[in-house]
Protein backbone atom coordinates (compact mmCIF):
# COMPACT_ATOMS: atom_id res chain seq x y z
CA UNK A 1 0.00 0.00 0.00
CA UNK A 2 1.68 3.18 -1.29
CA UNK A 3 -1.11 5.95 -0.62
CA UNK A 4 -1.35 7.85 2.84
CA UNK A 5 -5.32 7.50 2.59
CA UNK A 6 -7.51 5.22 0.73
CA UNK A 7 -11.43 6.02 0.27
CA UNK A 8 -14.50 4.25 1.45
CA UNK A 9 -14.68 2.80 -2.26
CA UNK A 10 -10.97 1.81 -2.53
CA UNK A 11 -11.41 0.02 1.02
CA UNK A 12 -14.09 -2.03 0.25
CA UNK A 13 -12.11 -3.12 -3.24
CA UNK A 14 -9.26 -3.96 -1.11
CA UNK A 15 -11.63 -6.23 0.90
CA UNK A 16 -13.81 -7.75 -1.76
CA UNK A 17 -16.73 -6.55 0.28
CA UNK A 18 -19.41 -3.98 -0.07
CA UNK A 19 -19.02 -0.14 1.05
CA UNK A 20 -21.97 -0.20 2.72
CA UNK A 21 -20.58 -3.72 5.29
CA UNK A 22 -17.27 -1.41 5.18
CA UNK A 23 -19.32 1.49 6.48
CA UNK A 24 -21.05 -0.56 9.26
CA UNK A 25 -17.88 -2.31 10.29
CA UNK A 26 -16.45 1.60 10.76
CA UNK A 27 -18.50 2.16 13.21
CA UNK A 28 -19.09 -0.70 14.68
CA UNK A 29 -15.47 -1.11 15.34
CA UNK A 30 -14.70 2.73 15.72
CA UNK A 31 -12.44 2.26 19.38
CA UNK A 32 -10.15 0.07 16.88
CA UNK A 33 -10.01 2.37 13.72
CA UNK A 34 -8.48 5.84 13.33
CA UNK A 35 -10.65 6.94 10.41
CA UNK A 36 -10.96 10.50 9.49
CA UNK A 37 -13.37 12.43 7.53
CA UNK A 38 -12.66 15.08 4.72
CA UNK A 39 -14.54 18.14 4.55
CA UNK A 40 -17.26 16.83 2.78
CA UNK A 41 -17.52 14.02 5.13
CA UNK A 42 -16.32 11.53 3.42
CA UNK A 43 -14.06 8.95 5.40
CA UNK A 44 -10.33 8.11 4.87
CA UNK A 45 -8.91 4.89 5.69
CA UNK A 46 -5.16 5.03 6.61
CA UNK A 47 -3.11 1.92 5.96
CA UNK A 48 -3.46 0.56 9.56
CA UNK A 49 -7.23 0.76 9.24
CA UNK A 50 -7.16 -1.31 6.05
CA UNK A 51 -5.03 -3.91 8.15
CA UNK A 52 -7.60 -3.74 10.71
CA UNK A 53 -10.37 -4.15 8.54
CA UNK A 54 -8.51 -7.10 6.90
CA UNK A 55 -8.46 -8.72 10.80
CA UNK A 56 -11.84 -8.12 11.29
CA UNK A 57 -12.67 -9.53 7.71
CA UNK A 58 -10.55 -12.77 8.50
CA UNK A 59 -12.61 -13.24 12.18
CA UNK A 60 -16.16 -12.69 11.41
CA UNK A 61 -15.97 -13.96 7.24
CA UNK A 62 -13.23 -16.39 7.68
CA UNK A 63 -13.35 -18.01 11.59
CA UNK A 64 -17.17 -17.08 11.75
CA UNK A 65 -17.08 -15.04 14.85
CA UNK A 66 -19.82 -12.74 16.02
CA UNK A 67 -19.41 -8.66 15.84
CA UNK A 68 -18.60 -9.32 19.61
CA UNK A 69 -16.70 -11.57 19.76
CA UNK A 70 -14.72 -10.27 16.54
CA UNK A 71 -14.08 -7.28 18.82
CA UNK A 72 -13.02 -9.37 22.00
CA UNK A 73 -10.71 -11.21 20.02
CA UNK A 74 -8.95 -7.95 18.80
CA UNK A 75 -9.03 -6.37 22.31
CA UNK A 76 -7.55 -9.69 23.72
CA UNK A 77 -4.37 -10.29 21.70
CA UNK A 78 -3.93 -8.96 17.96
CA UNK A 79 -0.64 -10.15 17.53
CA UNK A 80 -2.53 -13.95 16.41
CA UNK A 81 -4.65 -12.46 14.31
CA UNK A 82 -2.40 -10.90 12.45
CA UNK A 83 0.17 -13.42 11.61
CA UNK A 84 -3.16 -15.90 10.47
CA UNK A 85 -4.48 -12.82 8.46
CA UNK A 86 -1.12 -12.51 6.79
CA UNK A 87 -0.36 -15.94 5.98
CA UNK A 88 -3.96 -16.23 4.10
CA UNK A 89 -2.90 -13.29 1.98
CA UNK A 90 0.29 -15.26 1.54
CA UNK A 91 -1.52 -18.25 0.28
CA UNK A 92 -3.74 -16.05 -1.60
CA UNK A 93 -0.98 -14.77 -3.83
CA UNK A 94 0.89 -18.13 -4.06
CA UNK A 95 -2.58 -19.66 -5.22
CA UNK A 96 -3.00 -16.95 -7.61
CA UNK A 97 0.34 -17.31 -9.26
CA UNK A 98 -0.24 -21.11 -9.80
CA UNK A 99 -3.07 -20.18 -11.77
CA UNK A 100 -1.37 -18.09 -13.77
CA UNK A 101 1.23 -20.00 -14.40
CA UNK A 102 -1.03 -22.71 -15.05
CA UNK A 103 -2.87 -20.56 -17.14
CA UNK A 104 0.47 -20.26 -19.54
CA UNK A 105 1.17 -24.12 -20.20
Amino acid sequence: MSKLFYTIGETAEILGENVSLVRYWSGYFEKFLKTSRTARGDRRYTPEDIETLKQIHFLVKDQGLTLDGAARQLSADKAPVEGRVKALESLKAIRAQLVEIKKSL
